[in-house]
Parts: structure tokens; C-alpha cells; sequence
């Protein structure tokens, strides 16, 4: 896949996703990472990651909290706030019925 195309994509819809991570309860950043790279949206930097998150916090619609790490370093844990969880399941729905359109787009092949 083209990776410029494909990087174009992603920037217009990762608040959306870290967002539908945070839905499912309250993960530090590395684990933010890993679950975007399960779900098939590749590597994400943390150059990309925590600037992401500290506008999504400055929005009001994250939070977070520093944790004591059993075996390391603390860690900060973010979580939607009330705020946070309302805009994601609105933008959600948006994205849901905008994907919807796109491929019933595409899978009209050029039909008319």
C-alpha cells in the first residue's frame, strides 16, 4: 500500500481511534500503541502519540493519571472523561455513516 496514502488516512482519523481505545477502559501510552498495531493501523510513533493525547486532554476529553510501575518506571494512564466518551460515540456514529458512503462509492466500480 502506498505509505504516503495510507499515513493521510490515519491523520485524519487517529484522534478518532485513540479515542476508541480509551473507550475500553484506561491504558499508559505504550499500550495506546500496541492496540492501534493490533488493529491494523500500523506503528504509531509517540512523536505522534503524545502530542495526539495532550490535545485531546486540553479539549477535555482525556485525562490522566501517573501509576506506580510493579517492575519499572511509573507510568501516566489516560481515560476518557463523560466529555471524552460522549464525543466518541458522536464521531463514531459520524465516521460509521462518511465509511458507509465511501464504499458503497467504491463498490459501485464506476457504475452510474
Amino acid at each position: 500500500m502506498n505509505t504516503e496514502r495510507r499515513t493521510q488516512w490515519l491523520r485524519g482519523v487517529l484522534d478518532l481511534c485513540v479515542l476508541g481505545v480509551l473507550a475500553n477502559g484506561e491504558y499508559y501510552g505504550y499500550a495506546i500503541t500496541q492496540r492501534l498495531e493490533q488493529a491494523g493501523l500500523g506503528h504509531i510513533k509517540g512523536g505522534t502519540l503524545y502530542p495526539l493525547l495532550a490535545r485531546l486532554e486540553e479539549a477535555g476529553l482525556v485525562t490522566n493519571r501517573w501509576a506506580v510501575g510493579e517492575q519499572g518506571p511509573g507510568r501516566k494512564y489516560y481515560a476518557l472523561t463523560e466529555q471524552g466518551q460522549r464525543t466518541f460515540e458522536e464521531q463514531a456514529g459520524e465516521w460509521m455513516l462518511f465509511s458507509k458512503h465511501v464504499v458503497n462509492l467504491i463498490d459501485q466500480k464506476g457504475e452510474e
